[in-house]
C-alpha cells in the first residue's frame, strides 16, 4: 500500500534526505586513489551518528555496513572492504539515513581520476536520465511513465542496458515501501501517482548488457559482461505540476568539483 504524507511529514523526511546528501558530500571530499572503501564506510557512519541519524543500511536483512560502495562493474549493494581505490575507478555511493521517523535514500556515482570518453558519457547520460524520469513524477501520471522516460533515453537513444531486477520504490517510515518504480515500462501503466507520495527514483544503467548476477557475499550485484555500471538516485515528492526533489545533489557536486582527484568532465560533454 502506498503511503501519502502531510506537508509537515514531507518536511521532516526532507531532513533525512538532506542528511544523506551531506553524508555523500563528506565522502566526496576524501575520495582519492589509495583509500580503502572500508575507511569511507567508517567515516560515513561516524558522520551520520554524530549528526543525530541512524545508518539504515547497517543490519538491514544482515547487511553489515552503513554504505553500499559499488565499483566499476558492480551495479549496487557493494560491500566496503580492503579494496584500494585507483585511478579510473567508477564509484557509486548509496546509503540510507533514518531520522525524524523517516528514511532518506539516494545515490551518486563518482569517477576517480582519468577515464575514457565512453565512461564519461555513461555517467552523464545516467545522471540526465534521472532528471528525465523525475519530470514524470507528477499527480495523475503513473510509475510506467517514469520508467518509460528513463528507458527511452538510456536504451532507446544510447543503447545502454537498463537493469530490470532492481528498481526504485516508495520510501518513508520504511526503507522500502510501495510502489515499485522500475526504470523501464510503458506509458500509462503501473501505479497511479498521487500528491505527497515520496519515491526513490534510481536509474541503474550499464554500458553493455543489462544482465546481472549476485556475488557469493549474497549482496553485491555485478554486470554479467564485466562492463561498467552507473547508479544515481534522488528522493522525490510527487506534486501536481513540478515534483519536489527532497535530496540535494548540488552540495555533492560542489565537493566533487573541488576534489582534484575526481573527474567531473562529463559536465562539459
Amino acid at each position: 500500500m502506498s503511503l501519502y504524507r502531510t506537508n509537515e511529514e514531507v518536511a521532516l523526511q526532507k531532513e533525512s534526505c538532506l542528511m544523506v546528501s551531506k553524508t555523500i558530500t563528506e565522502v566526496a571530499k576524501v575520495l582519492k586513489p589509495g583509500i580503502t572503501t572500508l575507511s569511507l564506510d567508517e567515516m560515513a557512519e561516524t558522520f551520520i551518528r554524530d549528526n543525530g541519524g541512524i545508518p539504515s543500511c547497517k543490519g538491514y536483512h544482515g547487511f553489515p555496513y552503513s554504505l553500499c560502495i559499488s565499483v566499476n562493474e558492480q551495479v549496487v549493494h557493494g560491500f566496503p572492504g580492503k579494496y584500494v581505490l585507483k585511478d579510473g575507478d567508477i564509484v557509486s555511493i548509496d546509503t540510507v539515513v533514518y531520522k525524524n521517523g523517516f528514511h532518506g535514500d539516494h545515490a551518486y556515482t563518482f569517477i576517480i581520476g582519468e577515464t575514457t570518453p565512453e565512461v564519461l558519457q555513461l555517467v552523464k547520460v545516467t545522471k540526465e536520465s534521472l532528471y528525465i524520469g523525475i519530470k514524470q513524477a507528477t499527480t495523475g501520471n503513473r510509475t510506467g511513465d517514469i520508467g518509460y522516460a528513463i528507458e527511452q533515453y538510456t536504451n532507446g537513444k544510447y543503447g545502454y542496458g537498463v537493469v530490470r531486477e532492481m528498481v526504485g520504490h516508495g520510501v518513508g517510515h520504511e526503507m522500502h515501501e510501495d510502489p515499485q518504480v522500475p526504470n523501464y515500462g510503458r506509458r500509462g501503466s503501473g501505479k497511479k501517482l498521487q500528491e505527497n507520495l515520496v519515491i526513490a527514483i534510481e536509474p541503474m544503467i550499464t554500458m553493455g548488457s543489462r544482465k546481472i548476477y549476485t556475488l557469493d557475499d549474497g549482496w553485491t550485484i555485478v554486470t554479467a559482461d564485466g562492463l561498467p555500471a552507473v547508479h544515481f538516485e534522488h528522493n522525490v515528492c510527487v506534486k501536481k505540476n513540478v515534483p519536489e526533489i527532497l535530496s540535494d545533489f548540488s552540495i555533492i557536486e560542489q565537493a566533487e568539483k573541488a576534489n582534484a582527484n575526481l573527474n567531473s568532465s562529463y559536465y562539459s560533454l
